[in-house]
């Protein structure tokens, strides 16, 4: 491991380390009780089988938002629509459970793949944008969220309402729904497969001529250009991989053993979450897993939190605040980096001396 990779793994972990302990000074200041609430925060998902699993079900969607934003982000391309996608790939995944009546086995299979399908075609539709218009992904992709909700709601309003329960749709057929592996909480399949994605991510970005192309364009557009590689191409890929995941995400989620009805009347924010955990993973898929199990550990420690403290569950939001601040801070720490760099040139430079 050379000193830049070394640096980053120290950085990311002094950054989580100030962001608890600020959040710890903030907890004795505010609460009557803060030994017991910060103990509870830290241990309170270990404590039953129940809160573990409370932790690794959290964990599932942002995986897979995870993974596709760090795809999206190797290219450079700041698509903020996994948000949306996410949206209506549970909606998909709703409507071919309740309207195509397929057998146990197919109906989870076939309502996934659609939502991913889904997630792939408006998550595009940025990247579409820009390259036909110059329109910024950015404004885009922030907007259409917004298209991806109303659009949603309407359909749930107007054909799959269930009128006996209000803002929700009719009852999801059990076939539809996604196996428990784990008896006692509601860890399902859907973990297994986002592990999957997560895997197949970093294959695609580190492995494949395509994932160069793509973080070869992420990291410098112009050499990219002028060594011959389709920048429309890349740009496109890129938002339709990361689309496939979101969509999926939406429809594991939905068929997960949480939910027994689509009644997302509201944007859950997986979208939003997985820019903390791509910024977390260093874009690198292989490590959303262990940004989501972070991140899911510390919400659920803070809902745990809050339900037997004086300590409420926002201070989680400074909690990542900060991390997120101290993460893309380019000056945070950089005298060490260029001193390990140093460090490791010159003993390049002796060995080459010796040989």
């Amino acid at each position: 491991m050379n000193s830049a990779k070394r640096f980053d793994m120290f950085r990311m972990f002094f950054s989580v380390l100030i962001a608890l302990l600020i959040s710890f000074v903030i907890i004795f200041f505010v609460s009557k009780e803060p030994v017991t609430a910060i103990t509870t925060l830290i241990t309170g998902p270990l404590k039953s089988k129940r809160n573990m699993g409370n932790v690794v079900e959290a964990m599932v969607p942002l995986i897979f938002t995870g993974t596709g934003v760090c795809i999206m982000f190797s290219a450079n391309q700041i698509n903020l629509a996994t948000e949306g996608g996410f949206h209506l790939g549970g909606l998909v995944a709703a409507a071919v459970a309740l309207k195509l009546g397929l057998p146990a086995g197919l109906s989870p299979i076939a309502a996934i793949c659609l939502a991913a399908l889904a997630g792939a075609i408006f998550c595009t539709i940025p990247a579409v944008m820009k390259i036909k218009t110059g329109a910024p992904e950015l404004v885009s992709s922030l907007m259409i969220n917004y298209l991806s909700l109303w659009l949603c709601t309407f359909i749930l309003m107007y054909a799959l309402q269930d009128p006996s329960v209000g803002s929700a749709s009719y009852k999801l057929p059990a076939e539809s729904e996604l196996p428990t592996i784990i008896k006692g909480t509601n860890i399902h399949a859907g973990l297994l497969l986002a592990l999957i994605v997560a895997v197949l991510g970093y294959v695609f970005l580190f492995k494949t001529r395509t994932g160069y192309e793509l973080r070869l364009t992420g990291e410098n557009e112009s050499f990219a250009r002028y060594s011959g590689i389709n920048i429309v191409k890349v740009v496109l890929i890129s938002q339709m991989v990361g689309g496939v995941i979101a969509g999926m995400g939406g429809g594991v989620e939905l068929l997960s053993p949480i939910y027994s009805r689509f009644s997302w009347t509201s944007l859950l924010g997986y979208g939003w979450d997985a820019i903390i955990i791509c910024t977390l993973a260093k874009k690198n898929p292989l490590y959303t897993p262990l940004a989501a199990l972070f991140l899911a550990y510390l919400r659920t420690g803070a809902s745990i939190m809050a339900r037997y403290t004086d300590v409420t569950l926002e201070i989680v939001q400074i909690t990542q605040g900060i991390i997120i601040l101290l993460v893309v801070a380019e000056q945070f720490l950089s005298g060490m980096k260029h001193r390990m760099i140093a460090k490791e040139a010159k003993a390049s430079l002796k060995e080459g001396e010796v040989a």
